[in-house]
């Protein structure tokens, strides 16, 4: 058996925790569609519906909007009940005539037909994760 010293052993370590890393990075690139509904703001839909377990819902699904510094919404009525979340940056938000600020970590909620606008007015990209609450 041939001897091992310290520099080898360093270089097969470093060789498998990459190994490691790229593997995730790698899975995350597929289960979910891309799309650009406003010009700076990604819309990500990630595939799959999940069966509810809360009264009056049915399924749940994930989906994120990536905002661009200087990008907004263009308000349309919320299709359903969600759980808004902000998971990066920060963003200014109009909801049914009241505006608050959502920093990083910030949660709130929307009902079906509830009107609400973004605005990215950072210097930051921001993202708000949805979770869309389906009856």
């Amino acid at each position: 058996m041939r001897k091992v010293d310290r520099r080898s052993a360093l270089g097969i370590a470093l060789a498998a925790v990459s190994t490691a890393m790229i593997k995730p990075a790698e899975a995350q690139a597929t289960g979910y569609k891309d799309s650009a509904p406003w010009p700076g703001v990604v819309l990500r839909e990630y595939e799959g519906e999940t069966p509810s377990l809360i009264p009056g819902f049915k399924t749940v699904s994930m989906r994120d909007v990536i905002m661009q510094p200087g990008s907004k919404t263009m308000g349309p009525p919320m299709m359903n009940a969600m759980i808004c979340h902000i998971t990066e940056g920060e963003l200014r938000l109009e909801q049914d005539g009241k505006t608050f600020t959502g920093k990083k970590n910030f949660v709130w909620t929307c009902n079906k037909e509830t009107k609400e606008q973004a605005y990215n007015d950072g210097n930051v990209v921001a993202i708000m994760r949805i979770t869309d609450l389906k009856a």
